[in-house]
Formats: structure tokens, C-alpha cells, sequence
């Protein structure tokens, strides 16, 4: 009786340190999931702010008799002050935009992510921020058609992956069956990644978008936009198809 008072004790402990480990893991997952918003925004935030407040400054100090906002109501003044505030990180970010349009402006932005990017430890988190950005604020629904599922490494095991485009004439006519071209991203940089010509019969369409698509690669699988993913059964019936296209082959 005793013993079997001890093993219920024992489990008991052992459901309640899998509770504490499990939420100690949903609250890091979480925290992660914010960072990967925050960080971001929060950067471009305090860098507009920065440049403002150092705009104002300026203008603050101003001589009476350079200044052509002398003579108007405080209240005006102010407001005007930090239009021009706000105003001139926003240029300035246009015109860096501009001149990365362009042979000069890029090699000239180039230049300054080398010596930025040899900074031991601003130029790690410059590079990380640029990717995370460019992945998020690009326009990938040109590039990507839509989100399939695909059996990658090995079968059993599920990736996403997006479809590029229909493969081409030359490859095809090799083919026996219609193929796909994709791209499989890597986690958390998606920007990297493989291509495969996969078997169109082979994959699992999804319903959820490109950004949502590109939000979960990048998380991780953290955060979860869509988080409909194919039904089990769905998934049940494209194996025991694909096992009856087997079969007839055989």
C-alpha cells in the first residue's frame, strides 16, 4: 500500500515538473516571438526619434534673426519645429532609398555596410536586423506562387516550401509526370535555401499566404498565423494515394 502511495507521489512531482518545464518553454517561446516583432520596429522608432530630436535641437538654437519662424505664437513654433523633425529622417530615409537605385549610391552604401559590418559586434546585429527586414518587408508574392508542403529530408518528415513557377519545357519532357519547381527556405533565415523539381502529385497545397508562410519559417514555428495547417486526414489520403500510384506502376 505504501509503495503504491510513493509511485502516485513520484508521479505526481513528475507531472507537476513537466507543467513548470512546459511553461517555462511557452513563456520563452513568447518572448521570442515578441522579439522578432519588436526589434525591428523598435529600431526604426528609435532611430526616426533620434534624428528628430537632434533637428529640433538645432532649430531651437537658431538665431532670432535667421530663424523664419521668429514672431509666431510658441505653440506654432513648436509644432513647426517638429514637422521639420519628423520631415527630415523620413527625406532622409527616401534618399538613401534613391541613391540605392543607383550605380554610385550603391557602391556608396556598400562601402558603409563593409565598415559597419567589421564593427565586432554592431556589424552582427546591422546584418541580422537587415535580414530579418528585407524578409519581412519584401514583396515575395512575385516571386512565390504558393505554399505547399513537400516530404523533406526524407519521407515522413514535412517542410514547407514555396512554388517559383512551372518548371521548365526541357526538364519536363524527362519527366513521366507534371513537375513543380520550389523553393525550400531555411530556418530563421529563409533567404537561404534549396530548389528541387519535385513531382506535383506528391506535394500538399496550403491555404495560408506567402507572408504568413514566411512569418512561420522565420519563427521558427513559433508564431503561428495561420495555425489551420492540412487536416491529418488530408494528409492520410495523399499517402494512400500515392501508395495506389505505387501500385499500378509496380
Amino acid at each position: 500500500m505504501s509503495t503504491n502511495n510513493e509511485s502516485s507521489t513520484i508521479l505526481k512531482k513528475e507531472n507537476k515538473g513537466l507543467g513548470i518545464d512546459r511553461l517555462k518553454q511557452d513563456l520563452k517561446n513568447d518572448l521570442i516571438a515578441g522579439l522578432l516583432v519588436v526589434i525591428p520596429l523598435a529600431t526604426t522608432i528609435w532611430l526616426t526619434i533620434t534624428i528628430a530630436n537632434w533637428v529640433i535641437d538645432f532649430l531651437t538654437q537658431v538665431p532670432k534673426q535667421l530663424n523664419p519662424f521668429d514672431g509666431l505664437h510658441p505653440i506654432v513654433v513648436n509644432i513647426l519645429n517638429f514637422a521639420v523633425g519628423l520631415a527630415v529622417p523620413l527625406l532622409s530615409i527616401l534618399i538613401i532609398g534613391l541613391m540605392a537605385r543607383n550605380i554610385a549610391g550603391r557602391w556608396l552604401l556598400d562601402f558603409g555596410e563593409r565598415l559597419l559590418q567589421a564593427i565586432p559586434l554592431a556589424g552582427q546585429v546591422y546584418k541580422t536586423l537587415k535580414q530579418l527586414l528585407e524578409t519581412l518587408l519584401k514583396d515575395s508574392n512575385g516571386k512565390f506562387r504558393r505554399v505547399i508542403l513537400i516530404e523533406y529530408p526524407r519521407r515522413g518528415i514535412w517542410a514547407i516550401a514555396f512554388v517559383t513557377g512551372v518548371i521548365s519545357s526541357e526538364i519536363q519532357s524527362q519527366m513521366p509526370r507534371p513537375m513543380l519547381s520550389v523553393f525550400i527556405p531555411t530556418t530563421p533565415n529563409p533567404t537561404t535555401g534549396w530548389y528541387a523539381v519535385v513531382p506535383e502529385d506528391e506535394v500538399v497545397n496550403l491555404s495560408m499566404s506567402v507572408e504568413d508562410a514566411f512569418k512561420v519559417v522565420v519563427s521558427g514555428g513559433i508564431v503561428a498565423p495561420n495555425p489551420c495547417l492540412p487536416d491529418l486526414d488530408l494528409i492520410q489520403e495523399h499517402k494512400i494515394e500515392k501508395s495506389l500510384q505505387e501500385m499500378k506502376q509496380i
